[in-house]
């Protein structure tokens, strides 16, 4: 048995309310990944599809293995560590006397968690250099999102998500590998005049092929997809 499990959850909303999905991944103790999951929620929030993804962590992990948690939200986390004893003093009301959100994936982690030794660690999203872990489950949630179908280990994906590069520092571009802001608009006005931009998120062409986050596509009939894919479109 392990002597500890390292994870990473996260939830993705492509408009909060919109298409969304979840995502966790698995690492041994020494934090190399080993099992991750992906599913789809149809349309939903953020907050909800961050709550599912803890939920589905703590079903899919040995309850007596203690577990060390990643997260980006702090609504989550804050949900389930430090406003759930108030919320049920007050009979799952909030402080302003509103039904708490998002109750049933709430009580269903609290349930999860009695008597399980779980560690719950903030890493803030997109920063370079930051959780790989957490990286990982980013992508993997913003995949799902798009696709709209469940990917893992489980399902055959042996290979992991590819994370999207982190968030450049203001003034300077992802794009451009740390060019100034002025050359980032000039790149982008060249893709327009090609017909062609950068995906803000990771999604699949019409040809059945996906394409990643910052990876320059074009509109089709049919969608946006691979650039090349424009004449074969239909």
């Amino acid at each position: 048995m392990d002597e500890c499990i390292i994870a990473a959850c996260d939830g993705a909303s492509k408009g909060n309310p919109g298409p969304a999905a979840w995502a966790w991944v698995v690492a041994d103790g020494q934090g190399r990944p080993e099992r991750w999951e992906a599913g789809p929620l149809g349309t939903a929030t953020n907050n909800v599809a961050e709550l599912t993804a803890l939920r589905e962590l703590l079903e899919s992990t040995d309850p007596s293995v203690p577990t060390e948690v990643r997260m980006d939200s702090q609504y989550a986390m804050n949900a389930v560590t430090k406003w759930l004893p108030g919320w049920k003093r007050n009979g799952w009301k909030t402080s302003g006397g509103k039904p708490v959100a998002n109750r049933d994936l709430v009580t269903r982690i609290d349930e999860l968690l009695s008597g399980r030794n779980v560690t719950f660690r903030y890493v803030p999203a997109h920063q370079v250099d930051g959780d790989p872990l957490n990286a990982l489950a980013d992508q993997a949630a913003s995949e799902a999102a798009v696709s709209q179908r469940a990917a893992g280990t489980a399902h055959g994906s042996a290979e992991l998500p590819v994370p999207a590069p982190a968030r450049a520092v203001k003034g300077r571009s992802e794009a451009s590998g740390g060019g100034t802001a002025r050359e980032a608009t000039g790149a982008s006005r060249a893709g327009r005049s090609t017909g062609t931009i950068r995906a803000r998120f990771a999604g699949r062409c019409h040809c059945g092929k996906p394409y990643a986050a910052k990876e320059m596509i074009a509109k089709n009939p049919n969608g946006w997809g691979h650039p090349e894919c424009r004449t074969a479109a239909g």
